[in-house]
């Protein structure tokens, strides 16, 4: 404990009082020692007298604080100065004892209530950087084991359709005049195109982007066309400058936020236009998607929709963005996720 009063006397009895309790109490008289005592250590706790002869109230605290890391306080103050003491718990004070009598009775089992309060946050930001660790490494391992499936059918799969269309073909050649004979092979050879066609496409959903700084740009392009060629709704992407991403985790993140916002589109707002814009700037990337749909209902429990935006919101932590979702009835919605570019 760090305790700062210009009243020696009171200062000595409350140092006393907490030290009696098991705490290692430090003292100072002046906010100019506390300030100094502040540089060479950093207390669990900080217990403050709002009047000291060199400061006073809210100032006192702002320059304690400014320039370092939040020291946790509380605050000591005399009768009348409640307004003081109020103004002083909005910046952050996390209890006030008044200089009463029952001061030094009251002290101790404040600051026990205070380091209990902290130990509690500290322990729940403990927990949700483990949550958020572990809800990144699952999407990691996830992305992972789409990655090798989509290997698989692209490089296996594919690959033993590709020859079998060519021995179809190879057949046909050596079947003769056998019109019946030559038709089934036909039909044998078209098939295989097809479940060709659609290995491809599903690899290249497995798989959505490269490790290229530029494969996120690409990536969306390429989703943009293949949604256009449903020729179900339209799809835009614009793109008005060179976008690159160096990690490849955090554009296979951003391209799966943007699939599922397109897939949420077409399959719950029933729109016909859909516009994925990507740009950057040196302080951020922004990914935007934007419909012209139904926009989402407020009493709507289509849980299909619910689990694409909380995967979504999910993807976006994992990597440090922010994603918001702006609703407007029967004009649309639009999917705004900012992701911060480190300086």
């Amino acid at each position: 404990m760090l305790v700062v009063d210009d009243d020696e006397g009171l200062l000595i009895l409350m140092a006393e009082a907490l030290r009696a309790e098991g705490y290692d109490a430090v003292t100072a008289t002046s906010a100019r020692t506390a300030r100094e005592q502040l540089e060479a250590h950093q207390p669990d706790l900080l217990i403050l007298d709002l009047k000291l002869n060199d400061a006073e109230g809210p100032n006192l605290v702002a320059n304690i604080q400014r320039g370092r890391t939040a020291v946790p306080f509380i605050v000591v103050t005399g009768q009348g100065d409640e307004k003081v003491a109020v103004d002083v718990m909005k910046q952050g004070a996390r209890d006030y004892i008044m200089k009463d009598t029952g001061l030094l009775d009251l002290l101790p089992s404040v600051v026990k209530r205070t380091l209990a309060a902290l130990s509690q946050e500290q322990a729940l930001a403990s927990a949700q950087a483990e949550h958020r660790r572990l809800e990144r490494e699952i999407l990691s391992a996830s992305e992972r084991e789409r990655q090798s499936i989509g290997a698989d059918l692209h490089d296996n799969l594919g690959q033993q359709l590709t020859a079998l269309e060519l021995m179809c073909t190879t057949l046909k050649e050596d079947i003769g005049p056998q019109p019946e004979l030559a038709r089934r092979v036909d039909v044998m050879c078209k098939m295989l195109r097809e479940a060709i066609a659609q290995t491809r496409f599903l690899a290249r959903g497995l798989v959505p982007v490269g490790s290229e700084a530029d494969a996120l740009q690409i990536g969306l392009a390429e989703l943009a066309e293949r949604i256009n060629s449903l020729r179900r709704i339209q799809c835009h992407f614009v793109c008005p400058a060179p976008v690159t991403v160096t990690d490849s985790s955090v554009a296979g993140h951003l391209f799966r936020i943007a699939q599922e916002a397109v897939n949420n589109a077409i399959k719950h707002a029933h729109a016909t236009k859909v516009t994925i814009r990507l740009t950057q700037t040196p302080a951020q990337l922004v990914l935007e998607i934007s419909d012209d749909g139904t926009g989402l209902a407020k009493t709507r429990d289509t849980k299909a929709s619910g689990i694409g935006l909380g995967v979504m919101k999910h993807r976006a932590s994992a990597i440090g963005a922010e994603l918001t979702v702006t609703s407007k009835r029967n004009a649309g919605v639009t999917i705004r996720c900012v992701l911060p570019r480190p300086a």
